[in-house]
């Protein structure tokens, strides 16, 4: 068997793995970057929402090469949808902003890992981890039909949801049906929409998820939705749930899907540990996805940056004990808010139409200039005081 040898191997060329790699080979470190498929990029697995305040923090700079629209804010629908709550880009969170061209906007990042010094091998998934008293030492890669060996001290997991290489190197991050998203997504054509904002429609029309519209220039959006996999009964019914969606709107009904994805996503605490002897996980592959809105490109981003950093700090000693250090990051970053989020989406995926449709009227009727646990509180006792007990622990 070939062997190649490299301080650092990430495996995954999505945005989480790349940035992962820009910043280990910015420090100096050899480092290899693995992609299965033959193109970075693609088929584009995601709604492509991102929000702006992050990318500077990961050091990208915004480009109209990778950006399709500029988004003002969002709307949120009641499940009758006679109440809206808008809110501006700043105050909507981590998915509006800007929406991406993924495959762009993965390519760009591989670019910049590229020009920092890393090797970067295409159609070469990674089969298996290599490891040496229990302890990761590289990755065994299917490179063009021909099993290969890279030694690598440090490997960074970048492989996303389905992440192969934490199971092989003994790290848990196996999910409950109640902690999975399944999602269908139709880039549709032909369609009339306010393409200043994203759309979110809450309730029934997504049991344990939401629907989205996110547009990407005049007449074009992602449309697409995510259902909990313990509320779906059988195969093929998440599309069902998005063919009735559109068929109930007009603007959305007279418009052509030119594009279908499909996928899931994880909507659960950060798992009990994300590094090893050797290995770090980033990304989806360790579950940073918010628990609330499914979102994850800004959190594999910056958790790569944070990676190729620690990975830099620890290579003479790529212990557990060093690599920690990158665990504790993310963990002051996100724990926090990832625990509210799960226990916020655990309850809203037990309300009714009906409450829904109470709780976004409350809110929807007074101007927020905050996201906070007072100003929604405040805004439901004001119209539905009966409500507030229930939804302390929630909001």
């Amino acid at each position: 068997m070939k062997e190649y040898e490299y301080d650092v191997v990430v495996v995954g060329a999505g945005p989480g793995g790349s940035t992962a790699a820009r910043y280990s080979a910015k420090h100096g470190l050899r480092t290899l970057l693995l992609e299965k498929k033959a193109e970075i990029g693609v088929p584009v697995r995601c709604a492509e929402g991102i929000s702006k305040n992050w990318m500077d923090e990961a050091g990208i700079e915004p480009n109209k090469w990778f950006i399709d629209a500029e988004i003002d804010g969002a709307k949120i629908y009641s499940p009758n949808e006679q109440h809206v709550i808008t809110l501006s880009a700043e105050m909507a969170g981590n998915e509006v902003g800007y929406v991406l061209n993924r495959e762009n906007f993965d390519k760009y990042l591989a670019k910049l890992a590229a020009e920092e010094g890393a090797d970067i091998w295409l159609k070469s998934p990674a089969v298996d981890v290599i490891k040496e008293d229990r302890k990761v030492k590289g990755v065994i890669v299917r490179k063009f039909g021909e099993n290969v060996r890279v030694n690598a001290k440090i490997v960074i997991a970048a492989d996303g949801f389905e992440s192969q290489v934490a199971r092989w190197a003994g790290i848990n991050t196996t999910l409950s049906e109640r902690d999975i998203v399944t999602c269908i997504q139709y880039r549709m054509v032909n369609i009339d929409i306010d393409e200043k904002y994203t759309h979110f429609f809450l309730g029934s029309c997504a049991p344990g998820g939401y629907v989205w519209i996110f547009p990407k220039g005049k007449n074009e959006a992602n449309v697409g939705l995510g259902i909990a996999l313990s509320k779906l009964k059988r195969r093929g019914e998440v599309k069902e749930y998005l063919d009735r969606f559109i068929e109930k709107h007009e603007y959305l009904k007279r418009g052509q899907a030119v594009q279908v994805v499909t996928g899931a996503v994880s909507t659960c605490r950060i798992p009990k540990k994300i590094v090893g002897d050797g290995i770090m996980l980033v990304g989806d592959a360790a579950r940073l996805i918010d628990p609330i809105t499914g979102g994850g490109i800004a959190n594999a981003c910056r958790s790569g940056k944070y990676a190729g950093e620690i990975a830099a700090e620890c290579i003479d000693n790529p212990t557990e004990e060093c690599l920690r250090k990158y665990e504790e990051k993310v963990r002051n970053k996100w724990e926090k808010k990832f625990i509210r989020n799960w226990f916020a989406k655990e309850k809203l995926a037990q309300l009714s139409d009906e409450t829904l449709n109470k709780l976004v009227e409350a809110i929807s009727e007074v101007e927020l200039k905050e996201i906070s646990v007072y100003s929604l509180l405040s805004a439901v006792q004001r119209k539905y005081p009966d409500l507030i007990e229930e939804f302390e622990d929630l909001i």
